[in-house]
């Protein structure tokens, strides 16, 4: 078996790093975890951290793109099957429920940004961010309307701020009151692409 290069060996400790600090994070909480404690869960010393991120911020930022990566690609696995509105608003029904309001998450990105708000760089970094989560899910609710002919109420890039911004909201709430329906974001997503809520998928 061949020995890994240098750089594999760095790209593996940096990917271990961010997994452990994801786990870390997303149980106990970005400001309550330290560098150390990433470092010790993950194997390595504190001066491995620091020779893959120039601070706790950077790995913060790193951590929230794996989930975020994650929770997108959970959305598209359950969405590509769908061949009508119906099924698209049931698929996305199940993500949601599933996803948002999920304590862990929702706690992470809030926490994260509250707590970097007075560092511009960080700050920058987060509203790019955001820009580029919106024109992601423009970009999907574009290609799913024109594949279903569905005809959408405003362009992509303003119905994906409406659902984000509804979403967050609604997120925020369900972390600390689980019961409450998702019906709302459905209905939404519903009313905005000319369609109704799926049979079955509402929650009492």
């Amino acid at each position: 078996m061949a020995r890994l290069t240098r750089k594999e060996t760095q790209e593996l400790t940096r990917a271990r790093l961010i997994d452990t600090a994801k786990v870390l994070f997303l149980a106990e909480g970005y400001n309550a975890t330290s560098l150390g404690q990433v470092a010790d869960a993950a194997g390595y010393t504190k001066g491995a951290v620091y020779s893959n991120f120039a601070d706790k911020q950077e790995l913060g930022l790193a951590v929230l793109d794996v989930v975020l990566t994650e929770r997108v690609e959970a959305l598209l696995t359950e969405i590509a099957p769908a061949e009508s509105d119906e099924q698209v608003l049931a698929a996305f029904t199940r993500w949601a429920e599933q996803h948002i309001g999920d304590v862990g998450w929702t706690a992470l990105e809030v926490e994260f940004a509250i707590s970097t708000r007075h560092q511009e760089d960080v700050r920058l970094r987060l509203a790019e961010r955001r820009r580029g989560i919106t024109l992601l899910l423009a970009e999907l609710l574009r290609d799913r309307s024109e594949a279903l002919g569905l005809a959408l109420d405003g362009t992509p890039e303003d119905v994906a701020t409406h659902l984000l911004a509804l979403g967050i909201g609604l997120g925020v709430q369900r972390a600390f009151d689980p019961d409450l329906p998702i019906d709302v974001l459905v209905d939404h997503l519903a009313q905005l692409s000319g369609g109704g809520a799926p049979s079955g998928a509402r929650v009492s």
